[in-house]
């Protein structure tokens, strides 16, 4: 399983309403926060959603 820490960037597999794709933790646990790279917006998804949802890591901070 992949490890996920604050300050890495991350691809999903479905783009935000806004358009775009990237995002970048905030907060991981139980709960993962993510921002929006583009529109700023942030949100939370549980461990679960959030697995589902990531494509790739981009860990160049």
């Amino acid at each position: 399983m992949i490890t996920y820490s604050v300050g890495d960037n991350i691809t999903t597999r479905k783009p935000h309403a806004c358009g775009c794709s990237d995002w970048q933790i905030l907060r991981v646990g139980a709960d993962y926060k993510l921002k929006c790279s583009k529109c700023g917006r942030v949100i939370m998804l549980d461990s679960v959603d959030f697995h589902k949802a990531v494509k790739t890591v981009n860990n160049d901070k």
